[in-house]
């Protein structure tokens, strides 16, 4: 995207001078006027209408990309943000990726256009995602949530996903199992791959692997993790315990265990990390990694606010806050 700079480079001119031209709000020579449209032209520049009219102040609107609406952990998300936007003096402006990177760049472009003053983003292309620059140039303030993208000095809130699965292996472990299974997020995501990391760690600790066979990837998604557990479950040697990665795919696992006549606990384990609203009601109650969502939103607008504030000069910022283990009834011990 060509900033005011790149055209005032190819005309050979001020920022002012450009500026000038786009608003029209001060005389500029025929011939200067000339080389600027000739360089807006050739690198289709377009500044945006709210950026024109606020004359680099700021629009207070901050921009909230989730990546799956219909997952209740960013639903609680949005609701969380959207309460506590308005004290600091600004609206809010939502989008939704749907884990595509192709939305993700389309929306992004989108909130440079309406001058958002600052972004949380759930990052979905964590290759490719590069910090975002405004019309002018400048470096537009953002907070990563819940994932972080590699090599980007980006302020950034977390869940300890390593821990998460580590407590979750140990209390299954503790239970006397030992032929674990996982259903993973993917694995090109922190979240997908720190949480497989973290089972896998706990199980090494006590001298212990999964079968290759018993890892599957379930993509956050509710109908591929009910898909994969069946597969899991229909096997000669299943499983005797199962970590789900997360909230919305324990779902799809105890729906598969329905539909198969297999009962929780009593034929297999079952336990996750996440947080989704309900899932305390499912019965048996679900063992369950609890995720602070109100905590981490409140502290990413904090950042955001703060980053806007100061400028983009400042160190970024890795907040990693820490899951809480609930026991729930869905595990048993192992029946030798």
């Amino acid at each position: 995207m060509a900033t005011i700079r790149d055209v005032a480079t190819r005309a050979r001119v001020s920022t002012a001078t450009v500026s000038a031209v786009v608003n029209d709000s001060a005389y500029v020579s025929p011939e200067l006027r000339t080389r600027v449209l000739a360089a807006i032209s050739e690198l289709n520049y377009a500044p945006s209408q709210a950026a024109r009219s606020l004359k680099r102040g700021r629009s207070q609107l901050l921009a909230l990309v989730v990546a799956d609406l219909a997952n209740p952990f960013f639903a609680r998300l949005v609701w969380a943000a959207e309460a506590a936007v308005a004290a600091w003096g600004y609206s809010l402006v939502l989008f939704n990726s749907d884990e595509k990177p192709e939305n993700e760049r389309r929306i992004l472009a989108r909130i440079r256009a309406l001058s958002c003053d600052g972004i949380i983003l759930v990052p979905v292309d964590v290759v490719s995602t590069q910090p975002q620059r405004d019309s002018e140039g400048e470096p537009i303030p953002t907070v990563l949530f819940g994932r972080t993208v590699e090599g980007q000095n980006t302020d950034t809130i977390t869940i300890d996903n390593v821990a998460a699965a580590r407590q979750v292996t140990n209390y299954l472990m503790d239970l006397g199992h030992t032929r674990i299974g996982t259903i993973t997020g993917p694995l090109h995501l922190t979240t997908g791959r720190g949480r497989l990391e973290g089972m896998l760690e706990a199980m090494r600790a006590r001298g212990l692997t999964p079968a290759p066979n018993h890892i599957r990837a379930g993509e956050f998604r509710e109908d591929i993790a009910y898909s994969v557990a069946r597969e899991l479950l229909t096997q000669p040697e299943p499983p005797t315990a199962i970590y789900v990665a997360n909230g919305v795919m324990a779902l799809g696992v105890m729906r598969a265990l329905a539909d198969l006549s297999l009962k929780c606990p009593d034929d297999i384990s079952i336990a996750s990390t996440d947080t989704i609203p309900g899932i305390g009601g499912l019965r048996p109650r679900l063992t369950r990694t609890e995720h602070p969502v109100i905590d981490m939103t409140n502290e990413a607008l904090r950042l955001l606010v703060d980053r806007i504030n100061r400028g983009s000069g400042a160190d970024a910022r890795n907040i990693v806050f820490q899951p809480s283990l609930v026991v729930g009834e869905s595990c048993a011990p192992h029946k030798s």
